[in-house]
């Protein structure tokens, strides 16, 4: 059994990364590194690190800056896309890892999305949960949000200082009943979970005794909620904070993901659903697709043998 409140530490210039390594260290195939998202931790991962290391893989995870065990400078200017890309390389450079599998959910999706177009040499593939390759936007992101959802869209709220992990760190334990729920099944009258254009009304309303059940057991659930009392959720949110900074940074950054790639898509995802990774197949020119079925946005907790599954098989295939 992996201890998660024990994690070993990569001492960067301004933060301090937990991490858990487990599997074999002469594994056959490239390590498995495992990216979280918003608001997760690296136990969000702890069902694939226990199975897929039991088949031999060497696992991974990162309580990524600002989250968990590793440190959360306050400043947004500690959380641009090069600052969090530069974790993993050296992360991997600690560890010694020349060739490493990169696989993210939700924001870690799109983290692991950017490291071959940063460190091509280091990848060896990609494997994103329920967030697509996305073409870097033709406008300004932040302003594009605004014009076209207002300016209550979560996205845009989170550029205000304070007020964001003001209203998530209000009642840590409500606000994590709400994003952690099972998805809705038809005919389900129950509480949104969509991060849309109302998400700061809809935490101060939300009534946590109406949720639905959520995608993890109690103790699981009560790992989190100390985890986020104890760090807030500046950090988590300083990650939003810096749409602009990466879209401007990335202005010469040419669309092409040429490494192997694997896309997990669940079909009942309200946040990020199958369809929006349409087209990727244009910028990812080496992609293969697997759908989870009966499954919301919390892909790797919500269905762990299938997700492990799809991980386990396409990396022995390829690799």
């Amino acid at each position: 059994m992996i201890d998660w409140s024990a994690p070993s530490y990569c001492s960067l210039d301004d933060v301090a990364l937990a991490y858990w390594d487990v599997g074999p260290k002469d594994s056959p195939w490239p390590p498995i590194v495992f990216s979280h998202g918003f608001p997760e931790l690296a136990f969000s991962w702890r069902h694939q690190m226990e199975a897929l290391s039991a088949q031999g893989f060497r696992c991974v995870a990162v309580d990524q800056r600002g989250y968990g065990q590793s440190s959360a400078p306050k400043d947004k200017t500690n959380y641009t896309m090069a600052k969090l890309c530069g974790d993993l390389k050296a992360l991997c450079d600690h560890l010694q890892i020349t060739k490493v599998i990169l696989c993210g959910h939700d924001w870690g999706g799109l983290i692991v999305w950017q490291m071959p177009l940063r460190y091509e040499d280091l990848c060896a593939g990609v494997i994103s949960l329920n967030t697509p390759y996305t073409k870097r936007a033709p406008v300004e992101p932040i302003a594009l949000y605004r014009k076209r959802f207002g300016e209550a869209f979560y996205i845009v709220w989170f550029q205000e200082e304070n007020d964001p992990e003001a209203v998530l760190g209000a009642d840590t334990t409500k606000t994590l009943t709400y994003f952690a729920q099972r998805p809705p099944v038809p005919g389900d009258t129950g509480p949104d979970t969509r991060q849309g254009s109302s998400l700061r009304d809809t935490i101060l309303s939300f009534d946590a005794t109406q949720a639905r059940p959520l995608v993890m057991d109690q103790d699981a659930f009560t790992y989190y909620v100390e985890a986020f009392e104890r760090s807030g959720f500046t950090g988590a949110v300083n990650w939003y904070r810096n749409f602009t900074e990466n879209w401007h940074e990335t202005e010469d950054q040419i669309d092409a993901v040429t490494c192997p790639s694997l896309m997990i898509l669940a079909d009942r995802d309200p946040v990020l659903p199958p369809e929006a990774a349409n087209g990727m197949e244009r910028y990812v020119l080496d992609l293969e697709k697997t759908l989870v079925e009966e499954c919301g946005h919390w892909t790797q907790q919500e269905q762990p043998v299938a997700t492990n599954q799809a991980i386990s098989h396409w990396v022995q295939k390829r690799f």
